[in-house]
């Protein structure tokens, strides 16, 4: 396929598109790499040259021969609709020759107040801070890593998860026990940030965010 000049590259057309439509930095990794995956397995020929049977031996070769899960056959599927109907533009169809992978439930392990409390007290550090965290108020591992000390009311005792699941925001609470910890991090962020502003560095990128 001829491009046209000045024109990104496929790969930097679906970074594009994707942060357009503010999907999360984790899913852009994964949507990537699904996609180089699917071009390499049809021998770097342009995905504009091929079509629903290709899409198809890709899915299924996945499933069969690399045993992924169903949750993983179908991410994989979604990364490459998105670039048939986002980047390339083309409406691909009902893919009806498609083996899924079968969805096996299984019973979530509830750890005990005390184990809970056990698992922590071996932690130290940062990560002991993010654990307490995640097991104080139920965010997930991203939202809390991505937490900005403006989400943080220690005025209120609650922490605003911005663009959590489903791109929506919403409150939760922040323990009590957990803010002199917390306090005492920022703090020593701050002072870790203004000695890399001294040295010209300190600078970071904020994805969809001012």
């Amino acid at each position: 396929m001829q491009l046209v000049e000045g024109k990104p590259k496929l790969l930097d057309q679906v970074r594009i598109e994707l942060r357009t439509n503010h999907y999360s930095p984790k899913t852009e990794e994964n949507y990537i790499s699904w996609i180089k995956r699917f071009i390499l397995f049809n021998n770097k020929t342009h995905p504009d040259k091929l079509g629903k049977e290709e899409i198809q031996k890709f899915i299924n070769y996945i499933a069969v021969e690399k045993y992924v899960s169903s949750s993983t056959q179908n991410q994989a599927l979604q990364a490459i609709l998105f670039l048939y109907k986002k980047v390339l533009k083309k409406e691909i169809g009902w893919l009806e020759e498609i083996k899924h992978v079968k969805r096996i439930k299984h019973l979530p392990v509830v750890f005990s107040r005390d184990e809970a409390a056990s698992i922590i007290k071996s932690i130290d550090g940062v990560p002991r801070l993010v654990v307490s965290l995640l097991y104080g108020t139920g965010m997930r591992l991203a939202e809390c890593l991505r937490l900005r000390i403006k989400d943080i009311d220690f005025g209120m005792n609650q922490i605003i998860i911005r663009d959590g699941k489903g791109e929506k925001d919403r409150i939760t609470v922040l323990p009590i026990r957990l803010i002199p910890d917390l306090r005492l991090h920022i703090d020593k962020v701050k002072k870790l940030h203004l000695m890399d502003l001294k040295a010209g560095t300190g600078r970071t990128i904020l994805p969809y965010a001012l």
